[in-house]
């Protein structure tokens, strides 16, 4: 089209009469005046052109719109027809055949030809205003081409507020149409809809200037716009508006490959070969309708709600704190032991004997029986927790600071009945402080990673904001509420849960932690002898990893799409495998992993979701090598569980000796014993857990799900919760019992997380798509005009995983006046 931009001026200084010379001197100068919705037809050619003159007056505050449409017979591409059309304060041209380039150069030419011209201004003079609009028709075909010229007055040009208007469009004929912000109404929302999924389409806002830019190359020039399918809904602000109205743009794609449409088979109609173009005939039916969007008002009340909710749980654990506070001081009043008062660490005044342990036949350990180290003696406990500073002797290494030699540690670990007091013998404070490198590694890790988090989706929203393009975000755009530079402001606000639970969490094990140190210092026997190990490092991570996905996934929300789903899910990821290893820790103080080895292995999983999002779609090679890498990985994790960490394979041993020792203990205990496993709880634990993760890794293979991510989250979260499941079912079978405070968070959480998955089960978008089709599921809001259901998954989800926590810091509260050498080990 631009190699004709000259003979169109030229043809334009011959309209407006110009005599400098004979090469510019036209046959028929004169114009012909015309009637609007009158059809005229003729011929053109290089000695002949054609001039219209359509002469109407215009209204004082009246907006005045023209369509223009011409057809012609002419398939040559070496002469089209040139049709110029000049305004008072423009030019439109275009030729015919029209042609549209599409993907691998294909083009597209059209006979027919409909544009809107730019729409006169109102006028504040009070009388009518003459206009006249000019219309050229030439060519420089040596031969007579025919065309046909229509130019009507449109009626229906201004939409309204709540009225849907429907219309058809094609890549030929786009239309667009105007809108002027009612008084009381700040914001719409443009929402347009249409029954076919094809041809592709795009809707653009775009200010009050003309040129309008209204054709599938330079639709994207100017405005905010978005490609569509079946629907499509934009949020307009008055404030971005001076004239405070503005342009509805809809330009019809010539294919619909930018929508997810397939090439070339949708490719009908029929072709040229002579100029290798398709001539398609791709008209689409669209109902536009603007409707007020939320007000203010609604901003505030979303806010106040989405606090209030969450500080309820502050006040409801006031309460459950207060409670607990008058039990502790009735029954310290009483004068009576209190071993148990429910809030997880133990009081006592008084002095108990220790007697030895019963059971011992079941190879529990004397405690007076260690040498060196930790005395488990009532006197020696004393002296070990008199003072919980710092030492030379608390500092973290990488060997092992238990006392006995590794001959020891095989006795005690591979006994077929294990104690507590077996696998709690290292010096508290040292294994305190271990634990406690999980909360300083998780702050490191949370800043060095939300960081350049936060810049990348400043960057995000700054580059939608500039260019308008719409489907750079996967946003639900039917329940988007912008908010200064956010788009999606309702997103964003509904993560604050996860932050305020999180830091809650962290009030709630600090309280028990102060509580526990309270009663170190006071030489506490119950606390010293009594109960699980008080470890509260991993406790600490967990909180903080609840707040950083809240921060994260915020984050995620600003600008969700497929660069950057990884936010979302990292933090999920540590979550998880922090419970598991918190749960494991539980009643394993002694030979948990340690925090440098445990964030190894999170970043291990992180980096195989990252090739899994890149990788994961088409590639059979990824899925194969994923599905070894869980299997091998969940056989060794289970050899490590089965053994309590004592089964090691020194690569340094010559010849065969690897394959030699691997044998003897797979003969020992798989076929010497294979009528009953020497460790027949942990055995069917570890049966069960691997034929799970490979079905997983089954699954996987074969149907290569597309979103891996998820995937691979929904790994971790079934190992969680089949250990949760086999953790409380051998509690209760070991006679142990439920409080009501942990039996409450327990009910809780089962019914908080079904609510929360129903809600997480509602795509209203999807990154997997293109930005048209996940436009396909978007919904309205369901929650105070101003959340979606994405919104109450985030409530509930914070609150899914605020009550699990609970349950794991208070599942094992009934032990707390049962001495550990009574506890039994699963």
């Amino acid at each position: 089209m631009r190699g004709w931009a000259g003979l169109a001026c030229l043809l334009l200084a011959a309209a407006a009469g110009a005599q400098e010379g004979p090469l510019l001197q036209r046959p028929n100068s004169a114009a012909e005046p015309a009637d609007f919705g009158r059809v005229y037809a003729g011929t053109v050619s290089r000695d002949v052109e054609r001039l219209y003159a359509f002469n109407y007056t215009s209204k004082p505050g009246q907006v005045d719109a023209v369509r223009v449409n011409v057809q012609s017979d002419s398939e040559d591409l070496q002469y089209p027809v040139l049709f110029v059309v000049r305004q008072q304060k423009g030019v439109l041209s275009w030729q015919v055949p029209l042609i549209f380039r599409g993907l691998y150069q294909r083009s597209y030419n059209y006979q027919e030809v409909s544009r809107t011209l730019c729409p006169s201004e109102p006028t504040t003079e009070s009388e009518p205003s003459e206009q006249t609009i000019y219309v050229d028709v030439a060519s420089m075909a040596p031969y007579k081409v025919h065309y046909a010229l229509k130019v009507t007055r449109l009626k229906s040009f201004e939409l309204g507020t709540d009225s849907a208007f429907r219309f058809q469009a094609s890549p030929s004929e786009p239309q667009y149409f105007l809108y002027k912000f009612p008084p009381d109404v700040d914001s719409v929302i443009v929402k347009v809809v249409s029954v076919a999924v094809y041809p592709c389409s795009v809707v653009s806002i775009q200010d009050i200037v003309c040129p309008v830019y209204d054709l599938d190359h330079n639709v994207e020039f100017n405005g905010v716009y978005q490609s569509m399918t079946k629907q499509a809904a934009i949020t307009v602000q008055k404030k971005d508006f001076l004239g405070e109205q503005f342009f509805v743009v809809f330009v019809i794609k010539p294919e619909d490959y930018a929508c997810g449409g397939s090439v070339p088979v949708s490719i009908q109609g029929k072709v040229d070969w002579t100029n290798h173009t398709w001539n398609l005939q791709r008209m689409k039916t669209l109902e536009v309708t603007v409707v007020p969007s939320i007000k203010e008002s609604v901003y505030v009340h979303a806010i106040l709600f989405s606090f209030l909710s969450f500080f309820s749980f502050y006040l409801g654990s006031l309460v459950v704190a207060f409670v607990h506070y008058l039990r502790g001081r009735r029954k310290s009043s009483s004068g009576g032991a209190s071993p148990q008062d429910g809030s997880g660490a133990a009081t006592s005044s008084q002095p108990i004997t220790v007697s030895t342990a019963e059971g011992s036949s079941y190879g529990a350990i004397d405690e007076s029986s260690s040498s060196g180290g930790q005395q488990l003696s009532p006197l020696g406990h004393k002296a070990a927790c008199g003072s919980d500073t710092d030492s030379s002797v608390e500092e973290e290494s990488d060997f092992d600071t238990m006392p006995e030699i590794d001959n020891d540690k095989n006795v005690i670990r591979t006994k077929v009945f294990l104690y507590l007091s077996d696998l709690s013998r290292k010096d508290r404070r040292i294994v305190s402080k271990k634990y406690k490198i999980y909360f300083w590694n998780i702050i490191t890790i949370a800043v060095f990673y939300a960081l350049p988090v936060v810049q990348l989706v400043i960057t995000y929203q700054t580059v939608v904001n500039v260019t308008g393009n719409q489907d750079i975000c996967y946003y639900n755009f039917l329940c988007a509420h912008p908010l200064g530079v956010l788009s999606a402001f309702n997103n964003i606000l509904s993560n604050v849960g996860h932050v305020l639970l999180g830091f809650l969490f962290l009030l709630i094990v600090l309280r028990r932690d102060i509580l526990h140190r309270r009663c170190l210092e006071n030489k506490d026997i119950y606390t010293m002898e009594y109960g699980i190990p008080k470890h509260f490092g991993l406790f600490y991570a967990m909180g903080i990893a609840l707040m950083m996905e809240g921060v994260l996934s915020a984050c995620y929300h600003v600008c969700p799409n497929y660069s950057n789903f990884q936010f979302d899910t990292s933090f999920m990821y540590m979550i998880a495998g922090l419970c598991m290893l918190k749960l494991y820790q539980t009643r394993h103080p002694d030979i948990n992993a340690s925090a440098y080895s445990a964030y190894a292995s999170f970043a291990v999983v992180i980096c195989l979701a990252v090739l899994g999002v890149v990788f994961g779609k088409n590639s059979v090679w990824f899925w194969v090598l994923f599905s070894i890498v869980h299997v091998v990985a969940s056989l060794g994790l289970s050899t490590q569980i089965y053994y309590m960490g004592r089964f090691k394979i020194d690569v340094s041993e010559p010849d065969l000796g690897i394959f030699q020792r691997a044998f003897m203990v797979l003969y020992t205990d798989c076929i010497q014993q294979c009528s009953r496993p020497m460790y027949m709880d942990r055995m069917v634990l570890l049966i069960v857990g691997n034929l799970v993760n490979w079905s997983f890794a089954i699954f996987g293979l074969v149907y290569r799900p597309k979103d891996f991510a998820s995937y691979l989250l929904g790994i971790f979260i079934c190992n969680l919760l089949l250990y949760l499941a086999f953790y409380v079912i051998m509690k209760l079978r070991s006679s142990e019992r439920l409080l009501p405070i942990p039996l409450f968070c327990i009910v809780a959480t089962v019914v908080v997380w079904a609510a929360a998955l129903y809600f997480f089960f509602q795509n209203l978008s999807s990154w997997e798509e293109t930005p048209a089709e996940s436009r396909e599921k978007n919904r309205p809001c369901i929650l105070l005009g101003f959340f979606d259901d994405h919104d109450v998954w985030h409530f509930l989800s914070a609150a899914a995983l605020f009550f699990s926590f609970l349950v794991l810091l208070t599942l094992d509260d009934d032990l707390d006046s049962v001495r550990r050498d009574r506890i039994p080990v699963f």
